[in-house]
């Protein structure tokens, strides 16, 4: 018997979850089945990993949960307030490359979203210079993306789906490309923003280490078709700072996520 056609629902309800998907599969026209069936909740202001080797529909479901494809089975819902701010957007996406403009400044990049959804001239202004002071880049509004580092580029990145204020902040491997030094800072950074504006952030990565240091919740994925193998919780202090990447309790953490992930793709995991 056929599935039944797929739902993609939101909806105005504050007492549920930020994002659920319920028995959800992505079979692409190939005849790849990408992902699922999964079932999975993200609470308000939490944030989650969803780690995995490359291919086990991490990026896929983010982008059905930001409604960018449609599931071809199963129900994807999400929270979506009633907003009276022109340009505001309750979801934001941050992708594995930067994506900018290279013919127009950082201040023009960021004000891409709001350009599109017609803001008014002055309150765009005032929300870039907001998002650009929240992710340190005040002093290079002017520059172009060819004078920036690949650090400084995803910081314009991140301004730029944070211009629009959204409730739910999607990251698709947004460091994966960058050194080790700057993927940490940016570790950092990203932990603060999250503490100061209690975003619902869902976070796709292919590491370990990084999934524990950044999550409430990790969630691991089989190969394709990804279906959900383990969720663990990061349980500890916070906020969280760079004295618990060393700790007893961290590496706990990344021996119980690796051993999680080892069963379904042997020899795939990764740092």
């Amino acid at each position: 018997m056929a599935e039944p056609a797929a739902l993609t629902e939101t909806g105005p309800d504050p007492s549920g979850p930020a994002v659920s998907l319920r028995g959800v599969t992505k079979v692409y026209d190939s005849g790849v089945a990408a992902l699922g069936p999964i079932d999975l909740e993200v609470r308000k202001g939490e944030f989650v990993s969803l780690l995995g080797p490359s291919g086990c529909g991490k990026s896929t479901a983010l982008r059905l949960i930001a409604g960018l494809n449609a599931p071809t089975s199963g129900t994807v819902r999400v929270f979506r307030p009633v907003v009276g701010v022109r340009g505001r957007h309750s979801v934001g996406f941050v992708f594995q490359e930067p994506t900018l403009m290279p013919w127009t400044s950082v201040r023009e990049n960021v004000r891409l979203p709001l350009k599109l959804a017609h803001a008014p001239a002055r309150e765009a202004d005032a929300r870039i210079d907001q998002a650009l002071a929240q992710m340190g880049l005040a002093e290079f509004a002017d520059a172009y993306p060819r004078e920036l580092s690949g650090g400084m580029k995803m910081r314009v990145s991140l301004a730029r789906a944070l211009v629009t204020d959204p409730d739910i902040l999607l990251m698709d491997e947004p460091f994966a490309a960058l050194d080790e030094i700057t993927r940490f800072r940016l570790n950092n950074d990203l932990l603060a923003l999250w503490r100061d504006l209690r975003k619902t952030v869902i976070f796709v990565t292919h590491s370990v280490f990084e999934s524990v240091y950044l999550s409430q919740r990790v969630i691991v994925m089989t190969s394709r078709p990804g279906r959900i193998a383990a969720e663990i919780g990061i349980e500890t202090a916070e906020p969280r700072a760079e004295d618990f990447r060393t700790s007893v309790d961290y590496a706990g953490y990344c021996r119980k996520v690796s051993n999680a992930l080892a069963p379904s793709h042997p020899g795939q995991h990764s740092p």
